[in-house]
């Protein structure tokens, strides 16, 4: 037999298997329609760009599926079988199975960088008399309230809508001279500050997680159904063969990457 009939059965048999692959259902990526920087309707968000990456490298299709990720979602629409795939979902998060992670990132205290201050923590005596502006995730604040609370500045705290169009507000409300200074998950902090170059200083909550236990930073992967361990390992390799394509677009987006970032 031929050395050239033999790569010749190669080609056909790669050819093929290719082919099978793109011939596969598309992989079903819920994804919320109006989100930005993760997600939007237009494919905008950096979650989306990350996951067709992953899914192309994977020469699989992908379909996103609209719909908001509020309370209630994982019962009543992923579990449920509305999609294949969650974006950006915390490592080890409950009632999922998570991938590897694809970044990692921190809480960051927003301030007005004409000021020169770096604070780090929340027993600061630099946030004395200042409005602290935190994001409202559903009905309550988000978790850095609570170390906010106990040091004393239940009073001083101002709410933000954490999505749609109004994200940016707590950042521009910094920059403005509205508050004094916010506590802001990093990737909106980060692409605010740096689409609409606004001067501002962000630096990473200290230390991650506080003494209660309460993480002030998070491994963000992908989620998929329990028992579907092959799309997860699937996903997983796409993931590593896609590490350097993924760093360049979380940098385009300004996500500030936490101390353990995903390698």
């Amino acid at each position: 037999m031929s050395s050239r009939f033999l790569r010749a059965c190669v080609v056909m048999i790669v050819l093929t298997c290719t082919l099978c692959l793109w011939a596969s259902p598309p992989v079903r990526v819920c994804a919320d329609p109006d989100n930005l920087p993760f997600s939007n309707r237009a494919r905008q968000g950096f979650d989306n760009r990350i996951a067709m990456l992953v899914l192309h490298t994977l020469h699989r299709q992908g379909e996103f599926v609209w719909v908001r990720s509020r309370r209630g979602f994982l019962r009543e629409e992923f579990n449920k079988g509305l999609c294949d795939l969650l974006i950006g979902a915390p490592v080890g998060m409950r009632g999922v199975t998570t991938t590897d992670p694809y970044y990692r990132s921190t809480y960051v205290f927003v301030t007005p960088s004409r000021e020169h201050l770096q604070i780090a923590r929340f027993d600061d005596p630099q946030l004395k008399g200042r409005r602290i502006g935190l994001q409202i995730l559903e009905e309550d604040y988000a978790p850095p309230s609570l170390p906010l609370i106990r040091e004393g500045y239940a009073a001083h705290l101002v709410g933000f809508d954490s999505f749609g169009k109004h994200a940016g507000d707590i950042v521009r409300a910094v920059a403005g001279g509205q508050i004094g200074t916010a506590v802001v998950w990093g990737p909106i902090a980060g692409f605010f500050k740096k689409k609409e170059q606004l001067p501002l200083t962000l630096t990473p909550v200290s230390p991650e997680r506080d003494a209660s236990g309460v993480p002030f930073a998070y491994s963000i992967g992908f989620a998929v159904h329990h028992g579907d361990l092959a799309l997860r390992d699937a996903l997983n390799r796409g993931l590593k063969e896609s590490r350097s394509s993924i760093r360049a677009i979380l940098g385009e987006y300004g996500v500030p990457l936490g101390m353990k970032e995903a390698r």
